[in-house]
């Protein structure tokens, strides 16, 4: 018999969000992937063989570039702006944080690239929100990866470390609007992040080539 094939390594930036937390379940559970390492601003108190935590300075992350040694990168980084307090903070960690944290993956040779966003990212959206994440989805997009993913579900549905009242009012009509999201319109369906967390986890294996968007449809 020949050697076996080592796993596939991922860095993983969010791994307290909705989102990230899924990931982080779902990359310690797969026999595919041999190591994780999870960037975060406060200690996890998750320990798992293959996962190791960097506590890090997002404003400082060239400062912690000797951690982002990985295969893929997952991305799941994002605030709102109740909890950011201003609409430039709000920026700076969907749209900055995210180029720079790119930009670092690259240069330390990772080739592949996964970021959550939203549906109606775009650059030069009216909408503030939807323009930063298109500002951050182009910076990453640039950037000469093997392979660039971006993951664009509808709101998201599950149990958030801390309550957003615009989020949750929302949820309550989810139900609702649902019966209305079909056709060309599916993409706009709520969506569970564990399907966003499965989707970026599958991805990270990928051998895909080149810039793809992925929608949900609930």
């Amino acid at each position: 018999m020949g050697a076996q094939q080592p796993g596939t390594r991922v860095l993983l930036a969010g791994a307290t969000g909705l989102v990230g937390k899924h990931c982080l379940t779902r990359l310690l559970a797969d026999d595919d992937i041999s190591q994780v390492v999870a960037l975060v601003r406060r200690p996890l108190e998750q320990t798992h063989p293959k996962l190791t935590v960097q506590v890090v300075d997002f404003d400082h992350l060239g400062d912690h570039v000797r951690a982002i040694e990985a295969d893929a990168v997952l991305c799941c980084l994002g605030t709102t702006h109740r909890a950011s307090g201003s609409p430039e903070a709000f920026a700076k960690v969907d749209h900055i944080y995210v180029a720079e944290l790119a930009r670092l993956a690259l240069a330390q040779g990772v080739s592949r690239f996964v970021l959550v966003s939203t549906v109606g990212a775009d650059p030069s959206s009216p909408v503030f929100y939807n323009r930063v994440k298109g500002r951050a989805e182009a910076a990453v997009s640039e950037l000469p990866f093997k392979a660039v993913h971006l993951l664009r579900p509808s709101l998201l549905l599950g149990e958030r470390p801390k309550p957003r009242p615009a989020e949750d009012w929302s949820k309550q009509l989810a139900p609702f609007w649902s019966l209305f999201a079909w056709g060309p319109f599916g993409h706009y369906r709520p969506v569970p992040a564990e399907n966003v967390a499965a989707k970026m986890v599958e991805l990270a294996k990928s051998d895909q080539e080149g810039v793809h968007i992925h929608y949900f449809k609930g």
